[in-house]
Parts: structure tokens; C-alpha cells; sequence
């Protein structure tokens, strides 16, 4: 019998029945697999019980931490690794490799991610790749924290950004990011990602703040610039056409357009917020 890669799986769901079973599917290689749950009620708990894996519950009460930070600074995983991954989610059999070998060669403390965005059923080969840091060593990272206040129902960190203490690499075998839920949940859930990102935005406004010190200058630059008119065409033409979004032929086209939508609705947010608070 081959050995257990060294790794505990945390999966952090709210209602994933129709993607759960597939990603669970996929990971009886790792030693431990962990569903971080929200209070689903459709047939998650059930799909991640029979699969195998350990349930825990969470209850957000709209303030830091969201769920992968509180599962870290409240529980112990069986593995000094942690890999995070969404139900909609999938490893092959050379990332499960490669991470073995990454992990046993104890030179970094973290890793960068790769993945395969599908979009409309089709595998997307060109426009933004995704990229994420969501492998480390346990101790050694946290997400960031954001001081929020409700800011919106997202209880799971998705623009926090983990920091690592250590080195960093990166797995080059992709993951497969393919959501079965549909169109209208990609619509709904970057609606909400649009009003935590106008939220945030406001909070970090003026610059002044230890908050706005602790962000890379990447994100410095981005939330100096999202509010601008140029902001979502500039980001449309750099997917679509600088990466090369339109040999993607129509899911090319339509998540550029969406994006596009996306940064247009954060615009606007932040003009009706700021009403808001000045009135």
C-alpha cells in the first residue's frame, strides 16, 4: 500500500452538493480531508460524511476571522501541511505528485497554486490565469486580516491574501477549476465580491491607515485605480486581448464580459456608498 501524502485537505463549503463529490473523489491519496461547513442545507454534510471525510460546522458572526483563518487558529489538522481547496476543485494524479515531493523536501514553507478555469463547460487556455497561494505549512501562514463589519455574506476569505512566513514556491501541475452550480451562482457570488470589494475600498481610502500599510504595492495599486472609469476597460483589454482571451472563442469572450461588468459594478458601488456616508 503506497503512503498517505502528508497533507491535510481543508474544504471550506455552504450548499457545493452538485461539486463536492467530485473533488472528494479525488483526493484519497491525502492523509486527512477536513469539510469546513457553513451551515448548508442541501446534501453537503452528507456527500462529505460518506466520502470519508471530518465535518465541522462554522457559524460567522460577520466579523474577522472568516473561515479559513478560524479553522487555523482553532483547530489542529493531522498533517504540518495545509492544502485549500474549493468544491469546485479537482487535482490530477501529477499535482498530487509533485506535492508529495514538494512537501518532503522541506525548502519552502508555502506554495503558489495553478489552475484551469472552465467557464460555460469549456476549459479556458488563455486570458488571466488563476493563481493562488493555498498550500502551507501549518504556523507558518495566516490570511490577512480585515477588520470588516458585514461587509457582505462572503464568510470564507477570497481576496484576503495568505501571508507566509518563509519561502515560497510554486507547483506547476494545474488544478482544475470547473463549477458545476452554473451561470447564475458565478453571477450571484461575483455580485457579492463586488460589494466587499467596494466596501473594502472605502476603508482603505486616504492611504493613511495601518491597513493600507500592510498591502502589497500591487494592491496598493489596484485599490488606488478601482474606482476609475478606465479601471474595468483596461482589465478587459488586458484579458481579452493582451492574453489572448479571444481564442477562447464565446466563454473567452463572455468571462472578459463579465469581468468587465464585474469591475463596472464595484465603480458604481463605491459612488452610491460613498452617497451613502456623506448624507
Amino acid at each position: 500500500m503506497s503512503t498517505k501524502i502528508p497533507i491535510s485537505v481543508v474544504i471550506p463549503v455552504r450548499n457545493e452538493a452538485a461539486n463536492l463529490l467530485r473533488c472528494l473523489e479525488k483526493l484519497e491519496r491525502f492523509e486527512e480531508i477536513v469539510v469546513v461547513d457553513s451551515n448548508s442545507d442541501d446534501a453537503t454534510r452528507d456527500i462529505a460524511r460518506d466520502a470519508g471525510a471530518s465535518v465541522i460546522p462554522f457559524d460567522w458572526d460577520g466579523r474577522y476571522p472568516k473561515k479559513r483563518n478560524w479553522y487555523m487558529l482553532n483547530h489542529r489538522p493531522a498533517c504540518d501541511w495545509v492544502l485549500f481547496l474549493d468544491a469546485d476543485e479537482l487535482v490530477s494524479e501529477a499535482f498530487c505528485d509533485e506535492v508529495a515531493r514538494a512537501v518532503s523536501a522541506e525548502d519552502c514553507d508555502g506554495y503558489w497554486l495553478n489552475y484551469t478555469n472552465y467557464f460555460l463547460g469549456r476549459p479556458l487556455k488563455h486570458g488571466d490565469r488563476q493563481r493562488k497561494l493555498a498550500l502551507f505549512r501549518f504556523g507558518k501562514a495566516l490570511y490577512e486580516r480585515i477588520d470588516e463589519d458585514s461587509w457582505s455574506g462572503l464568510d470564507m476569505e477570497v481576496h484576503e491574501h495568505p501571508i507566509v512566513e518563509g519561502k515560497v514556491g510554486e507547483i506547476a501541475a494545474r488544478i482544475d477549476h470547473d463549477d458545476y452550480r452554473g451561470l447564475a451562482q458565478f453571477i450571484d457570488r461575483h455580485r457579492d465580491y463586488a460589494v466587499w470589494e467596494a466596501r473594502r475600498t472605502l476603508a482603505l481610502r486616504g492611504g493613511g491607515n495601518d491597513a493600507w500599510q500592510r498591502l502589497t504595492p500591487r494592491q496598493q495599486k489596484k485599490y488606488r485605480n478601482i474606482g476609475k472609469w478606465w479601471f474595468a476597460w483596461s482589465y478587459f483589454l488586458y484579458c481579452y486581448v493582451l492574453k489572448r482571451g479571444f481564442l477562447d472563442g464565446g466563454p473567452g469572450f463572455a468571462l472578459a464580459f463579465y469581468k468587465l461588468w464585474y469591475f463596472r459594478t464595484i465603480r458604481l458601488l463605491l459612488r452610491e456608498f460613498a452617497g451613502q456616508e456623506g448624507a
